[in-house]
């Protein structure tokens, strides 16, 4: 059995919603699922002149054990034959998360929370995590199509070349299509930004689009004869990016993206359509890092 699929679980409906994706994540991978309960210090503090706090003391320990069978009967009735172990421990949450993440091949947190993981929302849990872990994150969110494609973001960035692999072996897994977009413009993507004339008369976009297309058949091409089954739509868009990618996360089952694409600053470990997708995208959202 391979590295285990790991889920962050508060008992509120989201991380819930979490544990069933992770469940259907460890079945299709044929892997275990680790439940993972996360206690921070800031949250609980011991009594004055007793020993350090443990889950075991006031009732917590009922609680504790309450949320987690609730999570697990929840991930057996999607994925009955799934092992499932139980973790209870003392720390930050996004600290444990990055700790687990080493060991697993996918982690899983929900889009809000309560508790420990809730205090943490969306913005720092998961954006923390896509750029820290060690592993792939998958935010649940939105309303997934199960009949629609797994939506793959093509940026052509050599950091982007994992998320490629992650976006067919998961079609792969899913038994679903592939939908490849790759979105272009010529002008930028602040607020008010407008094409520029200038640009189209000079560069020409005919000579534009066709590299872009270019781009995204290599992108492509290597992965094409190791995924013979997948139906592969490739779609070349001009527009704004992060928009685009949103509202084609509509019809999808999953959207798949590189933590930094083409043109990222060095420093910035979650380029901004990552971060975009996590909080705006209509369905759950799959960010992998690349090799740097």
């Amino acid at each position: 059995m391979g590295k285990p699929v790991v889920v962050g679980v508060d008992g509120s409906p989201s991380s819930l919603d979490a544990v069933e994706t992770a469940a259907h994540e460890a079945a299709v991978r044929g892997t275990g699922l680790r439940l993972v309960h996360a206690f921070g210090w800031p949250s609980v503090r011991p009594p004055l002149g007793g020993p350090p706090w443990s889950p075991a003391v006031a009732g917590v320990r009922e609680l504790v054990d309450g949320t987690l069978a609730d999570a697990e009967q929840r991930a057996r009735e999607i994925a009955p034959g799934v092992d499932i172990a139980r973790e209870v421990t003392v720390g930050e949450p996004l600290m444990v998360l990055e700790i687990e993440s080493r060991t697993a091949s996918l982690v899983v947190v929900g889009s809000r929370g309560l508790g420990s993981f809730g205090s943490l929302l969306l913005g720092s849990t998961a954006v923390h995590l896509a750029a820290h872990g060690r592993c792939p994150v998958l935010v649940a969110r939105g309303r997934p199509n199960p009949a629609g494609p797994v939506l793959l973001a093509v940026d052509g960035s050599p950091a982007g070349e994992r998320a490629v692999e992650f976006a067919f072996a998961e079609a792969s897994m899913r038994g679903a299509g592939l939908l490849a977009l790759h979105v272009w413009n010529t002008w930028g993507e602040g607020p008010g930004a407008e094409p520029a004339a200038p640009v189209n008369v000079v560069v020409g976009i005919e000579r534009l689009r066709e590299e872009e297309q270019r781009l995204l058949d290599e992108t492509l091409s290597e992965h094409l004869p190791r995924y013979p089954q997948i139906p592969v739509e490739r779609r070349l868009v001009r527009s704004r990016i992060r928009p685009a990618l949103i509202e084609a996360s509509r019809d999808a089952q999953l959207v798949v993206a590189g933590a930094r694409g083409r043109g990222g600053f060095t420093g910035l470990l979650l380029g901004s359509v990552s971060q975009a997708l996590l909080h705006h995208a209509h369905c759950p959202v799959a960010v992998i890092r690349g090799t740097e």
